[in-house]
């Protein structure tokens, strides 16, 4: 494998980009507007002035990889001669098999696809191609260029083959991948949900606030980041999607989204991305601020 698509290029997309290019790989990186590229080739490039900041990379690594990273806002130009194909739109099941049907009529017919969807069936994914047993998921952790963790999610069809590739190429790209079946939510989200729903039940329901429960599990369970900041961190409206995932795939009650999750999404305060969550984000600063509405 030598060229590698990515579609998307948001947090997710971007850094998904970086990490192939700093590897090796010739990056064609695309998305609806130039705008959108502009800010993620920024964005790539602040992320690797930090590791030049702290020796992990040479000016001439980081010039070269940049170099390897093209854009495209045309879906059909930016996969036409790809190898592996990453999909890293946003967590919406209409748009992205959409985005599969388009990729299995424009990619080279040998060209492996890959989502790295945090939830959605890869399974269903694949039955809106020609080319199911070469859809398999690529389910990275945020932030891609320093989380170590690559999900490799296998489909009912996904063939031994595209598997074994994936596993190896996640390994070339310095990651750790492990695989593991396609039921909902897989096994990062599906453990990982339930407890920050369960979080924010606690908070919910007057048990302690935000700070003191992200403390109890900090402090207690050697967590790095409480599961409220978490929540934040990924993005609330991305919590109550996947949380929906697992309630409508398993119909287990236990997976219900908290009323306040729903409510404050539907507010518009969804976390990091919006300025407000469970706490307050300014620009620039690294404080963490409990937002005024759950002050006692």
């Amino acid at each position: 494998m030598k060229s590698i698509s990515v579609v998307g290029s948001g947090t997710m997309g971007n850094g998904i980009a970086h990490i192939f290019a700093q590897h090796g790989y010739e990056v064609s990186l695309i998305d609806i507007k130039s705008e959108f590229l502009e800010k993620a080739l920024t964005t790539i490039s602040k992320n690797m002035d930090r590791q030049l900041a702290k020796g992990a990379i040479s000016q001439e690594e980081k010039d070269a990889s940049l170099s390897r990273i093209s854009t495209f806002t045309s879906l059909e130009d930016g996969v036409k001669q790809a190898d592996l194909v990453v999909e890293a739109a946003t967590e919406n099941m209409t748009l992205k098999l959409d985005i599969f049907r388009q990729l299995d009529q424009f990619s080279p017919p040998k060209a492996i696809l890959a989502s790295n969807t945090s939830s959605i069936s890869i399974t269903k994914i694949a039955a809106v191609t020609k080319r199911p047993t070469q859809v398999i998921g690529m389910h990275f952790m945020n932030p891609v260029p320093v989380m170590k963790l690559v999900e490799v999610i296998r489909g009912y069809a996904t063939s031994d083959e595209v598997t074994k590739t994936v596993m190896n190429l996640s390994r070339n790209l310095s990651k750790d991948p492990v695989e593991v079946n396609d039921y909902p939510g897989f096994v990062a989200n599906r453990i990982l949900m339930p407890m920050i729903n369960e979080a924010i039940y606690s908070l919910f329901e007057g048990v302690a606030g935000v700070a003191e429960i992200d403390t109890v599990m900090k402090l207690g369970m050697a967590h790095p980041m409480g599961p409220l900041q978490l929540a934040d961190f990924i993005g609330l409206d991305v919590c109550l999607s996947i949380l929906k995932v697992l309630h409508e795939g398993f119909g287990n009650p236990k997976y219900a989204p908290c009323p306040l999750l729903v409510n404050m999404v539907e507010a518009g305060f969804k976390g990091v991305k919006t300025g407000e969550g469970f706490y307050q984000y300014t620009v620039g600063s690294k404080e963490l601020v409990v937002a005024p509405r759950f002050f006692k």
